[in-house]
Order: C-alpha cells, then structure tokens, then sequence
C-alpha cells in the first residue's frame, strides 16, 4: 500500500488550480475528459483540487500532508509569494531538517520539509 492522491478541498475549483498549478510548478495538469476533471500530477502523485462542499470544506481541520523540499526557505519564500502564510514553525526535526505549514489562500494547510538554510 502506497499514497496516490490527496484532494484539497477550494471553494472555487478554477481558481484552486491556478493557485496550486503556481504553487507547484513542475506538475503536470492531466485532464480526464471522462469525467470533465483536471488533476496535477507532482512526480506521479496527484494532487486533486475539488469542490468544497457541506460534506468536506475547505479549510484546516486535522490531517497535513507534507512535501520534501531540498530548501525549506527558498520553498516558504515562493508558497508566501503566492499568498500562502506561515501557520507554523519553521521547527527543527530529525537529522538536520526543519518543518512548518504554510495556510494556502483557501485555508489549506501545506506542510513544508527540509534542510532549512538561512
């Protein structure tokens, strides 16, 4: 068993993947015609930007996913140049690394993990 996807759940879906789409440069868009739904696929792990609903908001409410950076403040420079805003940290982890989250401009948290070098 191994992750595949994660859905962030936006209250305007076009306007979730521009954001997501600058927020992660190197993924691919990849549209299933089928079901009229575009996704981004980062290195073969695709992130779903969907419609917040009565079921599932958006917004932070419990799980994070975190995202291996080789600079962490090079990669919170470009999440704040985009709107996001630190949440928490940067904290000092395991083996020289640090963490923190950053709020997206839908309230998503994203976590942050790498060698902090500033």
């Amino acid at each position: 068993m191994f992750p595949t996807a994660v859905l962030v759940h936006v209250p305007d879906v076009e306007k979730g993947l521009e954001w997501y789409r600058k927020a992660f440069p190197d993924a691919v868009e990849i549209y299933h015609q089928q079901f009229d739904f575009r996704v981004l696929s980062v290195n073969g792990f695709s992130l779903e930007v969907v419609q917040a609903d009565e079921k599932v908001g958006s917004g932070k409410s419990g799980t994070v996913l975190y995202w291996s950076v080789e600079d962490l403040a090079i990669a919170l420079d470009h999440f704040e140049g985009l709107g996001a805003k630190l949440f928490r940290g940067p904290m000092d982890i395991e083996n020289g690394l640090s963490m923190c989250q950053v709020e997206d401009p839908f309230g998503n948290l994203i976590g942050l993990r790498g060698v902090l070098h500033r």
